[in-house]
């Protein structure tokens, strides 16, 4: 179903009240991807403390406005990807919708963008409503995955490493002719690709909650230390837009000439 008529002010840039949320994002554009490697989004939703999970899930963090808008980012990209763990929480269901679709197919383009799941070597929930879907999806695993066969339809790609590397899977991806790639978490995978300094964009739903739990953030902390705790990496806010008491911010981040170890 169509929920265009969610009503968005736009606060920056441009300010404008009382826009369709389809128009405010009848624009939306993504940047060439970087030499190298796919061009990497990341698209979450918080509490207002920072909180990315509710019960362990991010369900009921967000309103109807945001799974539209999660909708429309995803009509964007070539592929839309999350870790194996939110696979397991959620059942991930990583499409556009049908008018989106629509949309899509007259474009010129497949009517879903690319399902890819990153796992490493535990368990996968091969029953998963993932693995039904007429889109094409690719199942990322590690080198000691015990996974044989996935369901029909889903290619299987083995990692060197026993827990897929972000650079790695980058280039996995661009092997197949993913030239954008969002991600839609969890929080460790998040930190994974920020650890190997590839995050471009970031789409960030605040909803109008306070939890004052210790539930993961939208970036867990980075194993081992993160590179940018003496020198945080700089974002550039490119959009805010309101619906009601929530905000939905996109921030750009230019790649990184220097990291403090």
């Amino acid at each position: 179903m169509n929920d265009a008529r969610h009503v968005v002010d736009r606060l920056w840039p441009d300010p404008v009240a009382g826009l369709e949320l389809d128009e405010a994002l009848a624009g939306f554009e993504l940047p060439s991807p970087p030499d190298g490697r796919p061009f990497v989004a990341i698209n979450m939703v918080t509490s207002i403390d920072g909180r990315a999970q509710l019960k362990g899930t991010a369900e009921g963090l967000g309103s109807r406005a945001d799974r539209r808008l999660m909708r429309l980012y995803r009509a964007a990209f070539d592929a839309v990807g999350s870790g194996v763990g939110t696979l397991r929480a959620t059942d991930v269901w990583l499409r556009v919708g049908d008018d989106l679709a629509m949309q899509r197919r007259d474009a010129g383009r497949e009517p879903n963008p690319i399902g890819v799941v990153i796992a490493g070597s535990g368990p996968i929930p091969t029953d998963a409503s993932w693995f039904t879907g007429d889109e094409r999806r690719i199942l990322i695993v590690g080198a000691n995955s015990p996974l044989q066969h996935a369901p029909e339809g889903t290619e299987v790609v083995r990692s060197p490493d026993d827990r897929p590397e972000p650079r790695w899977v980058l280039s996995t991806l661009a092997e197949r002719g993913v030239r954008t790639l969002l991600l839609e978490g969890g929080p460790r995978l998040n930190a994974a690709f920020l650890a190997a300094e590839a995050i471009d964009e970031i789409y960030w739903s605040i909803g109008a909650h306070l939890l004052g739990t210790d539930a993961l953030r939208m970036i867990a902390p980075i194993e081992g230390g993160s590179p940018y705790e003496g020198s945080p990496r700089p974002g550039r806010l490119v959009s805010v837009l309101r619906h009601d008491d929530e905000l939905f911010l996109r921030y750009r981040f230019e790649a990184p000439t220097s990291i403090s170890s």
